[in-house]
């Protein structure tokens, strides 16, 4: 892989970023190709160094829903490296060719034997997951539909950055509704407010941000 590493990785020393690298496994995944199922044993942990992924998960009603996208910097399955025992409680599917890092339990275990700053870099990835996390409730809780998706939206474009400013968003109305936490209804009619006022435009699949300052002010 040829693009730089995530910045989350310049928190461990020379050493241990070198010795992670070295130790981790990089995997390719294609277009549609899923990583791991939701139900699936915990075992591996992984880095995203490239392309987008989709976390998937099943609602109580036994739909799918779309959780959240994946760039790089990214990680995920860091509870598989904490505990035996764990299940992946998502399903992760990469959207278009996906380059990633991987580690397993123990592999894992062997740094942190003699690197201790990896337990450094595991803690400021969960609490990033952490605070992501309450941020999602306190919106689902506290903010209007239309403002949450028009954050989801804002959020998305940072993982889309277009060359004039721009973001093309490949994202079905479904798997936004699925992040917002409202129906594919009440998102196409958010959507369609920001389309009259010159902020985006749609197509089939896609959604395009022309106006990124006007769309974080509709997320406010």
């Amino acid at each position: 892989m040829t693009r730089a590493h995530p910045s989350l990785l310049q928190g461990l020393d020379e050493a241990a970023r070198e010795r992670l690298i070295a130790t981790s496994r990089p995997r390719r995944f294609r277009a549609r190709e899923i990583v791991c199922h939701e139900g699936d044993p915990g075992d591996t942990f992984h880095i995203v160094m490239s392309g987008r992924l989709a976390v998937h998960v099943t609602t109580p009603l036994g739909h799918s829903a779309t959780l959240a996208l994946l760039g790089p910097g990214d990680t995920f399955g860091e509870l598989a490296l904490l505990d035996p025992a764990s299940l992946r409680t998502a399903t992760v599917v990469a959207l278009e060719e996906a380059h990633t890092l991987s580690l397993t339990r123990a592999q894992l275990d062997e740094l942190r034997r003699h690197h201790p700053h990896i337990d450094r870099f595991l803690t400021e990835t969960l609490a990033g997951h952490v605070r992501r996390l309450s941020s999602m409730v306190l919106e689902a809780l506290y903010l209007p539909v239309d403002a949450r998706v028009a954050r989801q939206l804002a959020r998305l474009a940072g993982l889309y950055p277009g060359a004039t400013g721009s973001a093309e968003i490949r994202l079905t109305q479904d798997d936004l509704a699925g992040m917002a936490g409202t129906t594919r209804a009440t998102t196409n009619k958010v959507l369609q407010e920001l389309a009259a006022q010159g902020v985006l435009s749609l197509s089939r699949g896609r959604i395009v941000v022309r106006d990124r300052l006007a769309l974080d002010r509709a997320g406010r």
